[in-house]
């Protein structure tokens, strides 16, 4: 038998080694410090057998095979503290990451909601769930506030004790100090807020979920507004829209919350929020509505003119506009404006656009339409628009014309062909349900219609053919369920589904776009 160092005697390698701490040869039993170059023997580069100093070889006995079993290696004492070590810089680690601690923030603030709605059942008390998830909301902060607002602003999509609700988010944000609006401003335009404004009000005008409007006045008199985004908001959302994925995901994996599509719900969530984190896009947006509104003759609606010069990815100086939400009922009536006619010419405008050059303001809540005191129509906060090519427009156009005209075979047809339902689909059926649950909203007395009514039957359908209506199409309706609102408050006989002024606008429209195509 040979033996060499580094090589293989019988099934042992001897490598060269140091020590790292005292021991003794196993031949001669000579003292080996800590530091002392030495000889180990390995079994398989993994199982320490024994140590030698430089001038022993093994002897037979060292060298002969371990059974399997008992070839397991063992933890050296010093490997504890690594390992513990290791452990200990991972959780340090964890700690500082925002995703994790936001993750921890909100299954701390998720338990605790649980556990607030099983004591109030244990009390008696019902219907909590709507007030506990929006106090949830709150303390989560921004991105859930935002996520809150979604939910409010989609009456007929949620539950409506849920939708009323979480309402409250659109006006209870809470302001962040001034001296950051006044650091931020400074960061983004490169110059002091004194250079720029003669004066800004630093009680904010609004407190939204991703920013902050003042009233301000540039130097040469001009009135205007500035919407700051809230400091280190755009690493908040990165956090909380991680959490919202994994929680999305984990509600998938069941069969019953697959159909309530989180994932699709997170995506489309996801994707308006990134774009409302850049100021920028949303002053390209508001030119492009003014320019369409110039181009088709609407004097009468417009959008804020940003500022050249003072608009920057987080800070957005507009002009100002004066006058009152399209939902403050009282406010119009005192100020003999016409409710309808400003709806109904919001509404044409807002046609056009989407039909004719496939852009549409995609959030046109209460806050975000205003009837102006010189008599037009603002539409303000052009962070979430949609967009369509002009395959999609013309299937856009195809659906609210058939359904105008109650024509659900069409409709069928149209949602199968933008895939919104497999090619196999029994037409004839899903005619009849659409027809089932989509009639009362073209039905002449609309005033005892709640979109909560309709839940049971539009989901009825959904789970009964497969349909899931893309994100566009979905965005679209919503803005038409809110004008539809708007018509009820300010005129009750007015069907935004049916009315020959408003199907004979939108065929036109149809009709000229059909034609620019040709």
């Amino acid at each position: 038998m040979s033996v060499r160092i580094g090589g293989v005697v019988d099934e042992v390698v001897v490598v060269p080694a140091t020590m790292h701490r005292d021991g003794n040869c196993a031949v001669c039993k000579t003292t080996l410090p800590a530091g002392k170059p030495a000889q180990v023997g390995v079994t398989d580069g993994v199982v320490a057998r024994f140590v030698l100093c430089e001038g022993c070889l093994p002897t037979a006995d060292m060298t002969a095979p371990v059974p399997l079993a008992l070839a397991t290696p063992a933890l050296a004492r010093g490997s504890v503290v690594v390992w513990l070590a290791v452990a200990a810089l991972g959780m340090a680690a964890a700690l500082t990451s925002r995703t994790v601690r936001r993750l921890l923030r909100t299954a701390w603030v998720g338990t605790r909601a649980v556990a607030s709605l099983l004591w109030a059942r244990l009390r008696g008390k019902k219907g909590q769930g709507p007030a506990v998830l929006r106090h949830s909301f709150e303390e989560l902060g921004p991105t859930y506030i935002k996520l809150g607002q979604l939910v409010a602003s989609s009456e007929g999509l949620f539950p409506e004790p849920y939708c009323t609700e979480l309402r409250q988010c659109l006006d209870r944000v809470r302001p962040f100090d001034f001296s950051h609006v006044q650091q931020i401003v400074r960061a983004e335009l490169g110059r002091d807020p004194d250079e720029v404004f003669a004066r800004i009000d630093p009680v904010p005008l609004a407190s939204a979920s991703i920013a902050q409007v003042h009233t301000a006045r540039l130097h040469d008199g001009q009135e205007v507004v500035i919407k700051v985004q809230r400091p280190k908001i755009d690493a908040i959302v990165e956090a909380d829209l991680r959490v919202l994925r994994l929680a999305a995901r984990l509600l998938s994996l069941s069969s019953r919350g697959e159909l309530a599509n989180p994932v699709g719900i997170v995506e489309d969530f996801e994707a308006n929020i990134r774009e409302e984190l850049d100021f920028r896009r949303e002053a390209e947006n508001m030119a492009e509505f003014n320019r369409i509104m110039v181009e088709h003759g609407q004097q009468m609606v417009v959008a804020p003119r940003a500022v050249e010069g003072l608009t920057t990815r987080r800070v957005l100086v507009m002009e100002r506009f004066y006058g009152h939400r399209v939902d403050d009922v009282e406010q119009l009536r005192a100020s003999n404006v016409d409710g309808e006619e400003k709806l109904l010419a919001g509404m044409r405008a807002w046609f056009q656009c989407m039909i004719l050059h496939g852009f549409f303001h995609g959030d046109v809540h209460a806050g975000n339409l205003m009837a102006l005191t010189d008599g037009r129509i603002g539409f303000l906060d052009f962070g979430i628009v949609g967009r369509f090519g002009h395959e999609r427009r013309v299937q856009v156009t195809d659906y609210l014309m058939a359904f105008a005209a109650g024509d659900f075979r069409k409709l069928a047809e149209v949602m199968v062909a933008m895939g919104a339902v497999g090619a196999s689909v029994d037409m004839d059926r899903l005619t009849k349900d659409l027809a089932v649950a989509y009639e009362p909203l073209l039905a002449s007395e609309m005033a005892a219609i709640k979109y909560a009514d309709l839940i049971p039957a539009i989901m009825r359908t959904s789970v009964r053919h497969g349909m899931r209506l893309p994100r566009d199409f979905v965005l679209v309706t919503k803005q038409m369920l809110y004008f539809d609102r708007y018509a009820k408050l300010l005129a009750p006989t007015l069907n935004v589904f049916r009315d020959p002024r408003i199907v004979a606008a939108l065929a036109m429209d149809v009709m000229q776009a059909r034609l620019q195509a040709t």
